[in-house]
């Protein structure tokens, strides 16, 4: 079907709610928080959960008061006793453990005193249990969700997905950690039980009084929040003891728009057996891994033949060009601290850490020699590799175009509308298509309506390069694969320090967009009609408007 036909341009006429109504009734009532508000009579789930939202005082830091957080608590009403994985003392939500094939229910309340909604990060689940901001509910209300855990084996995580309150709530707590196990897996010799053990990174400021803060200024929304303190499963100065033999690391960058270069500083290379909700194929080796917000990767950590009180420190390793070019000339000059850097530019990030600057995440202590441990498997699951081939639209990709004008980061040429899709954001279901995401800051009309920069697909021209900087783009729905990262002529300098750590052979539902770059997916649309979104995962970003929505019918 041609994307210029008749029925497309009457849809542009409407809203997409107003449409919805005929397709799925009841979509005009979310904005009421009734949509879903009470279990459905033919769903008989596996697992049923009982989730709250609300205030909370944390110890998060060892000395001084308690912070004050926001934080999901879950009861575990159906289902096997290692569903929830309680982390104590922790202002992250629990664990989440489901196995594919389980039938799921969620009641989830609003105990705070502001709008809220869950996104289930990762998981391949119905618009109405995607946690579209169009569901949002008020405090007070209750909202129910009902899916199938279609996934295959893999590491995800939820976390707030309110329409310009995600950013903020996400920093204040709203997240955390979801695995599946599936038959592949488990037939798998990998490290299970205590380990297999989460890595979830963040970067937060605190006052002198324990209390988390957060940037509310327009140019350091810009750029992202860019915290002093980097926590590891909720703690600071996180150390683990281990044993003298093999581990699984499930890191989850639950930053907000902290970028890492997962690595050890010696040089070892570090291996990968999963990237976004997903086995690899076989174990990929990389000399370090980038990592940005809403990625995942499992990692394997073998610790075997080192000798007893050993320490191993991983870090997140230097690397430039994912802020704008004078951001990183004031990195240089300011010796990898972002304090102080508003006054050249206007961003500070949070005055933390900068973007792309060295420091240590996580520390690793042997306290005990043992010599059982499983062997890396040389082969881990089988894989569905797509093609262009696969494609209804290979010559043809669907795009995602960056932009960032002052004060509006938009993808298309638009910002997010709760009610509008463009034409060809109109995606039949059970395609398979191709879509094109590059950096597009000078912006003039393209072939598909978008607007396209002076410079073609992927160019940047004037004031657009000054602002340009990495992205990591997450789509909701069906994970996709990258077919090919190509890197402009641009910034190549910087790019050398990041090009190696990319993992791209895997399934993937975010991926890292440097200046410069055009990426090309394969990413099918299956299984569930509705409304799907897509857009930057720098959290900032995304409540600034940078955040579009695909319309599968």
């Amino acid at each position: 079907m041609s994307i210029k036909n008749n029925n497309r341009r009457q849809f542009l006429q409407h809203s997409v709610l107003g449409l919805a109504t005929a397709a799925f009734p009841g979509v005009l009532l979310a904005k009421k928080g009734q949509v879903n508000s009470r279990p459905s009579l033919g769903f008989n789930p596996d697992v049923e959960i009982e989730m709250t939202a609300r205030q909370a005082q944390v110890p998060v830091l060892r000395n001084g008061p308690n912070t004050r957080v926001q934080k999901y608590y879950a009861r575990l009403l159906k289902g096997p006793k290692n569903t929830l994985q309680h982390l104590k003392g922790n202002y992250l939500g629990p664990i989440i453990n489901y196995e594919k094939g389980q039938k799921v229910r969620i009641y989830f309340n609003n105990g705070l005193k502001e709008p809220s909604i869950i996104h289930w990060h990762g998981l391949h689940v119905p618009q109405k249990s995607d946690g579209h901001p169009m569901y949002t509910i008020q405090p007070g209300e209750r909202f129910v969700y009902e899916f199938e855990v279609m996934n295959r084996a893999g590491t995800s995580f939820y976390h707030s997905h309110t329409h310009e309150l995600t950013a903020e709530q996400v920093y204040q707590g709203l997240a955390g950690m979801i695995t599946v196990t599936d038959e592949q897996e488990q037939k798998l010799d990998l490290p299970r039980g205590k380990y297999d053990i989460p890595l979830v990174l963040q970067d937060r400021t605190f006052n002198k009084r324990n209390q988390l803060q957060y940037l509310h200024g327009m140019h350091g929304r810009m750029t992202g929040f860019l915290g002093d303190t980097i926590l590891v499963n909720g703690k600071p100065n996180t150390e683990f003891s281990v044993k003298s033999r093999a581990y699984r690391f499930r890191a989850l960058n639950g930053s907000n728009s902290r970028i890492y270069k997962l690595g050890w500083d010696d040089g070892t290379p570090l291996t990968a057996i999963g990237t976004d909700a997903g086995l690899l194929e076989k174990p990929e080796t990389r000399p370090y891994i980038m990592l940005a917000p809403g990625e995942r990767v499992d990692l394997w950590l073998d610790f075997s033949g080192r000798a007893v009180g050993s320490k191993l420190v991983m870090y997140s390793l230097p690397y430039a060009g994912a802020m704008p070019p004078m951001y990183e000339k004031m990195k240089k000059r300011k010796g990898g601290s972002s304090k102080g850097m508003e006054g050249g530019m206007g961003m500070m990030g949070g005055g933390g850490l900068a973007q792309g600057t060295k420091f240590p995440i996580v520390s690793f202590k042997v306290t005990e020699k043992i010599s059982d441990s499983p062997k890396l498997p040389k082969r881990l699951v089988n894989f569905e590799r797509l093609t262009g081939r696969d494609a209804d639209n290979r010559h043809d990709p669907l795009p995602i175009a960056i932009s960032m004008k002052p004060m509006r980061p938009m993808l298309n040429g638009k910002s997010f509308s709760m009610d509008r899709v463009l034409d060809f954001e109109r995606v039949p279901l059970g395609s398979i298509k191709k879509i094109k995401i590059f950096h597009d800051h000078g912006m003039k009309k393209g072939e598909h309506g978008e607007e396209k920069g002076k410079m073609g697909m992927g160019g940047m021209k004037g004031g657009g390069m000054m602002l340009s900087m990495a992205h990591p783009i997450h789509l909701h729905g069906q994970q996709y694969q990258i077919v090919s990262r190509k890197a402009g002529g641009m910034r190549l300098d910087e790019y050398a320090t990041v090009k190696e750590g990319f993992i791209d052979t895997g399934w993937k539902d975010t991926v890292l967009v440097m200046p410069g770059e055009e990426i090309e997916i394969i990413k099918p649309f299956q299984d569930f009609k509705g409304f799907f979104l897509y857009h930057c995962h720098n959290l900032e970003h995304e409540d600034l408007g940078m955040m579009r929505q695909f319309y599968v019918y």
